[in-house]
C-alpha cells in the first residue's frame, strides 16, 4: 500500500489525510468529495524553490493553475511565494479575487482574446507568454494605445517529444502552441518584438509534455533554447534574461510510475543551463518553471461512497460509486490510471478485484479497470488517490450531476473551500422558453 503526503491509517483502520479521519470527512461533507492535503502542496513548492536557492540562481516557480484553480489554492500559492500561470480570463479573475500578487501572474494560451489581453493590461500582470503572430499584433495595439509596458515571453516548440502520453504531448513540432524553432517562426517573432517601445521581451518559453519521468528532454530543450537566445545576442546584441522550461514533471499515480524528486529535475536543468551558457558565452539567465500536477496532483484524494455491485461470472466484478466521469474525466478521456483504497477498511486483506464504475449513463464511465480491494458492500468509502490535478478543474455537469465539494485539510483541521453544487445551481442559468416570444 502506497500512501501520499500526510496520509496514515489510524487505530480504527480508517484512512487519515492531514490528520483528519476520511470517514468523518465524508460524514461531515458528503460524497463525492475532493480532499486536498495542503501540507503536501506546501512541501512540494518548497522542494522546488529550495533547489534553486541552494544553487544561487535567479528563478520563479509558477503554479500551473489549470491543474486546479480556486480562490483558496491561489491564496496558499501566494503564501508559499509561488508565481502563477493562468490560461483564461476566468483564472485571472479568480487570482485577482484571491488577492494574488498580480506582478507574479503569467498569462498563457494559444488564442487569447482581445478582451483577455485588455484585462491583463488593466490588472497589471507580470508577464504574457506569447503564442502566435496574431497575439503579437494585438499586444502591440493594446500597449501603444494604453502606453503601458508589458513583459513577454515567446513560446516556442523545440521539436522534442518527451516520454509521455501522446494525447497530452504539446512540445512537438506539430502543435497548436507556439512558434517553431526550425522553420524561422521564432526568429520572425523575435524581430517583431525585441525592440518594441512597450513590449519587453524577457526570453523564451517551452512546454515539452506532461507526466515526464526523466530529465533528458528538459536538458535538450534548455540547450536548444539557450543556443537560440545566444544566436540573437550575437546577431542583434539583445540579451534575454529569462529561460522558461515549463512543467510536465511526473507523479506516482500507480506502482508503474517512477517519478523523480523535484530537486533532481531542477538540478539537471540548472547544470545544463550553466554549461550551455558558459560554452556559448551567454550570461546565465533566470530559470522559470511551471509545475502544476507535480504540486497538486498527489495532494488530492477523492472520496466516494460505494453503492451497487455486480458480478459478471468469469469476466469481472463491478463496484459502482456515487461519482465518476463527471468529477474525473481522465480515465475516459485518455485512459488515465489510478490507485485506490477502501478508506473505512484500510487494513483489510486485498482479496478481490473490482472494476470501479461511475454513475454516469456511459458504458465507458469506469474510474479504475482493476482495483485490488477487500470485499466491498454498499456504504463503504472508496478513496481514489492522486486526483488533485485535472479532476475538479475538468469536472462537468454531465447527466445534470452536481459537482462535488472541495475540502482542504492541514494539521488536523479541515475547511470547506468550494461548496457542493445543488440541483438549484444546475438550473440557475436556464431560462424558460415561451412559444409566444417574438423573434426580433
Amino acid at each position: 500500500m502506497h500512501l501520499y503526503g500526510t496520509q496514515t491509517i489510524n487505530e480504527q483502520g480508517h484512512l487519515t489525510i492531514g490528520g483528519t479521519d476520511s470517514v468523518e470527512l465524508a460524514k461531515t461533507y458528503g460524497t463525492p468529495l475532493y480532499v486536498y492535503d495542503i501540507q503536501l502542496f506546501r512541501d512540494r513548492a518548497k522542494a522546488f524553490q529550495q533547489t534553486f536557492e541552494e544553487a544561487g540562481i535567479g528563478y520563479q516557480v509558477a503554479y500551473a493553475s489549470k491543474a486546479f484553480s480556486t480562490i483558496a489554492i491561489y491564496q496558499v500559492a501566494a503564501e508559499e511565494n509561488l508565481s502563477l500561470d493562468v490560461v483564461s480570463a476566468g483564472e485571472l479573475y479568480t487570482a485577482v479575487k484571491a488577492g494574488f500578487p498580480v506582478e507574479r501572474i503569467h498569462f498563457h494560451g494559444n488564442n487569447k482574446s482581445l478582451e483577455e489581453l485588455q484585462m491583463a493590461f488593466e490588472v497589471g500582470i507580470g508577464c504574457i507568454v506569447v503564442d502566435n503572430f496574431h497575439e503579437i499584433n494585438l499586444l502591440k495595439k493594446l500597449s501603444e494605445q494604453s502606453k503601458r509596458p508589458m513583459n513577454i515571453l515567446l513560446r516556442v516548440t523545440p521539436g522534442i517529444e518527451a516520454h509521455t502520453h501522446d494525447y497530452i504531448t504539446t512540445g512537438q513540432e506539430d502543435s497548436k502552441f507556439g512558434f517553431d524553432l526550425k522553420n524561422g517562426q521564432a526568429d520572425r517573432a523575435f524581430q517583431q518584438t525585441y525592440d518594441h517601445e512597450y513590449l519587453k521581451l524577457m526570453g523564451l518559453h517551452c512546454h515539452i509534455g506532461s507526466q515526464i519521468f526523466d530529465t533528458g528532454a528538459f536538458q535538450l530543450a534548455a540547450e536548444k533554447l539557450l543556443q537560440k537566445m545566444a544566436g540573437w545576442k550575437s546577431e542583434f546584441g539583445y540579451t534575454c534574461p529569462v529561460l522558461n522550461l515549463g512543467g510536465g514533471f511526473g507523479i506516482r499515480y500507480t506502482e508503474e510510475d517512477e517519478p523523480l524528486e523535484p530537486a533532481v529535475y531542477v538540478e539537471q536543468m540548472i547544470g545544463t543551463v550553466k554549461q550551455t551558457s558558459e560554452s556559448s558565452g551567454y550570461p546565465v539567465p533566470e530559470i522559470w518553471i511551471e509545475p502544476g500536477r507535480s504540486l497538486i496532483g498527489d495532494a488530492g484524494t477523492t472520496l466516494y461512497t460505494i453503492g451497487s455491485t455486480k458480478e459478471v461470472p468469469g469476466t469481472r466484478n463491478y463496484a459502482a460509486v456515487d461519482g465518476g466521469m463527471s468529477d474525473n474525466i481522465r480515465p475516459a478521456l485518455y485512459g488515465a490510471k489510478y490507485s485506490s483504497l477502501v478508506a473505512n477498511k484500510a487494513n483489510a486483506a486485498l482479496t478481490e478485484h473490482y472494476t470501479i464504475a461511475g454513475k454516469c449513463c456511459e458504458s465507458g464511465d469506469k474510474l479504475i479497470e482493476k482495483a485490488e480491494l477487500p470485499p466491498v458492500e454498499a456504504g463503504d468509502l472508496l478513496s481514489v488517490f492522486c486526483t488533485g490535478a485535472y479532476g475538479y478543474s475538468m469536472a462537468s455537469n454531465y447527466n445534470r450531476i452536481a459537482r462535488p465539494a472541495v475540502v482542504f485539510v492541514e494539521n488536523g483541521a479541515h475547511q470547506l473551500v468550494v461548496k457542493r453544487e445543488t440541483n438549484e445551481d444546475l438550473v440557475k442559468q436556464d431560462l424558460i422558453y415561451s412559444t409566444k416570444a417574438v423573434q426580433q
